[in-house]
């Protein structure tokens, strides 16, 4: 049921193209669309029931806002442009870049055959891309050895190392007539579009009269070149006799789940394929309109000659993408094209089912851990959990740890670590109080993601502390659970509420698994953390007691050896290395020797 917030500014929506971006609880966008009529289109995600990704999406809707156009052109536009500026949570995104190497021969005055990350309109001749890494490095290598070009820097006076093992035409002390360079650029060419027979023969009797001769490394290194040639040019057969670089688009749709396969055709063959599965909230055509601009609005990405999608992508979308990217987009007919994109669509299927399969085993452990835990609390649902936990030495050496956990899975990058600065000794309460004030004010300057749950390693006191500072001095309301431990030190219980009560758990439940990994997670993450940080503390102050040692030369020592144990092995003349004068190395070294001597035991 929408709010009355929303349903007001429903009434007021134009039935006009546009985009339209949904906003949670914190005010961030967590999805951006476009519709040809904003009215209808937004209209349909709170009058409409929904299941999956989008009843998600909507149960986390509080606001939206929509920006006209004059044209679903300039939507389709827009929507790209703000999918990338806020990077929505319930929209597709794409990682930059394709992963795959090119093979390149250079357009220099002394042109070389090199791996390329990307294609440069630099007058290049460009082959590839190669699914194969190691394959394509290796091809590189045989290629450099068959047909020489330029492997130095060029000039130098003198033969380089490469012209006298033939893997140079001799730039780097003569200069190399063009037609010399030519006749090997149309030999690599000619091998590199699959016209591989002649070598083949030539490197299958190699490897027989080194086999006959007894030379059996480098019998097994030619095998390896042929491999090499194999996987990465005879296994990509040809598929038809048009030279036409093209790119083919189909998906399968099932459940709210969009999956798309990408075929790559380049020199009459199938070279790369890509797949991708995505949880989607619009129809499967309106998404795979914004994924092809998507996948071809990404740094260093190739445009093909042709773009070939299946018959259900209407022909105003096509001639949408047609007149943003300036490729022809098709729907193949008949013969190979069309045979390929029904492949296309099969692997897209096969590749959803196999998900399907996995969710269902994982879904208990994940996402339903969650939301058992929503439950038992009596929240709407939970997404993202921060849990916090302090760790010290009788007082001494205080630090905080958090740890993130997103849809029941660990996300690592997002951990942080904390040295308290404001407390000086065991105080509970003053240590929750600094971290979640620093923790999220510095969200809120950030306009960040807000957790949907925090998880205290404790009871009442860190839950007071840290709620006292969301409401009190951030004005947030975010919902904050202490994890209560038995005499096994488990969490067993949950204390949340207001007034704060105790929720028993299910010992058996997916929920309760979960909270324990959170649990030993955090706990684990503050007690690593705490040790590091104690035994550089250590390190220091064994460091400063010596005379003639002050901070800097501490930290130089430190900087150079890192351990107590390296710097007692270290010379005199290692420790000069570090920067301390002769004085102060013979004094540290003379003084943890004593110290070393006056440890062992006297009988």
């Amino acid at each position: 049921m929408a709010s009355e917030h929303i349903e007001h500014k429903l009434t007021l929506l134009p039935p006009m193209p546009g985009c339209y971006l949904m906003k949670n609880i914190n005010g961030k966008i967590i999805y951006v669309g476009k519709a040809k009529n904003l009215k209808n289109r937004v209209r349909s995600y709170f009058k409409s029931s929904h299941e999956g990704k989008t009843a998600q999406l909507v149960a986390h809707i509080v606001d939206f806002e929509t920006i006209v156009t004059s044209t679903d052109k300039e939507a389709f536009l827009l929507e790209i442009t703000l999918i990338q500026k806020h990077q929505p949570y319930y929209n597709i995104k794409l990682k930059r870049g394709t992963g795959y190497p090119y093979i390149k021969i250079t357009h220099e005055r002394d042109p070389r055959i090199i791996i390329a990350n990307d294609v440069k309109h630099d007058g290049g001749y460009y082959f590839g891309p190669y699914p194969n890494v190691y394959a394509a490095e290796e091809t590189l290598h045989f290629l450099q050895k068959v047909y020489p070009l330029r492997r130095c820097s060029g000039y130098q006076g003198r033969p380089c190392l490469y012209y006298h093992m033939g893997q140079c035409l001799g730039a780097c002390f003569k200069e190399v007539p063009e037609s010399a360079y030519d006749e090997q650029i149309k030999r690599i060419k000619s091998f590199l579009n699959g016209n591989t027979a002649h070598v083949i023969k030539h490197l299958q009797a190699q490897m027989s009269d080194a086999a006959t001769n007894l030379e059996f490394e480098r019998a097994a290194d030619l095998r390896d070149q042929l491999h090499y040639i194999d996987v990465t040019v005879e296994k990509q057969k040809i598929i038809s006799n048009d030279q036409t670089p093209r790119d083919i688009f189909n998906f399968y749709l099932d459940k709210g789940w969009l999956s798309i396969q990408v075929f790559f055709v380049r020199q009459a063959r199938l070279m790369k394929r890509e797949k991708r599965l995505f949880p989607v909230v619009s129809t499967a055509p309106e998404e795979m309109q914004t994924f092809i601009m998507q996948f071809y609005n990404r740094k260093n990405a190739v445009l093909p000659r042709e773009i070939l999608v299946p018959s259900s992508i209407e022909a105003e979308t096509r001639e949408s993408i047609e007149e943003v990217l300036n490729v022809p987009v098709n729907v193949p007919q008949r013969g190979v094209r069309r045979d390929l994109m029904e492949m296309a669509g099969k692997n897209a299927r096969l590749v959803l089912e196999e998900k399907f399969r996995l969710l269902e085993l994982d879904e208990h452990k994940t996402t339903g851990a969650m939301q058992e835990i929503a439950d038992v609390m009596g929240l709407p649902s939970i997404m993202r959990i921060e849990a916090f936990d302090h760790s010290h030495e009788q007082g001494a050496d205080l630090v905080s740890a958090m740890v993130v956990f997103e849809e029941g899975r660990p996300n690592k990058k997002l951990y942080r670590k904390y040295k308290l600065r404001t407390v000086d000794h065991a105080d509970e309460t003053a240590s929750t109080m600094e971290v979640i004030r620093r923790r999220y004010s510095r969200l809120l300057k950030e306009h960040a993601d807000m957790p949907d749950l925090i998880l205290m390693d404790g009871g009442q006191i860190q839950v007071d502390a840290c709620t006292d500072v969301l409401r009190n001095e951030l004005n947030l309301n975010l919902p904050v659970a202490g994890m209560v431990k038995d005499d096994k030190h488990r969490t067993n219980h949950l204390i949340f509420g207001e007034p704060l009560r105790l929720i028993p758990l299910n010992p058996k439940s997916e929920g309760f698994y979960l909270l324990t990994r959170i649990q030993d997670e955090v706990h684990r993450f503050a007690i690593t953390f705490h040790r590091r940080t104690h035994a550089k503390n250590a390190l220091s102050s064994r460091l400063d007691a010596i005379k003639g040692i002050g901070p800097k030369s501490r930290n130089k020592l430190l900087r150079q050896f890192g351990s107590l144990k390296k710097i007692k092995e270290a010379s005199v003349e290692e420790l000069q290395t570090a920067g301390l004068s002769l004085p102060q190395a013979q004094t540290v070294k003379l003084t943890l020797e004593s110290e070393q001597f006056a440890s062992v035991p006297r009988f």
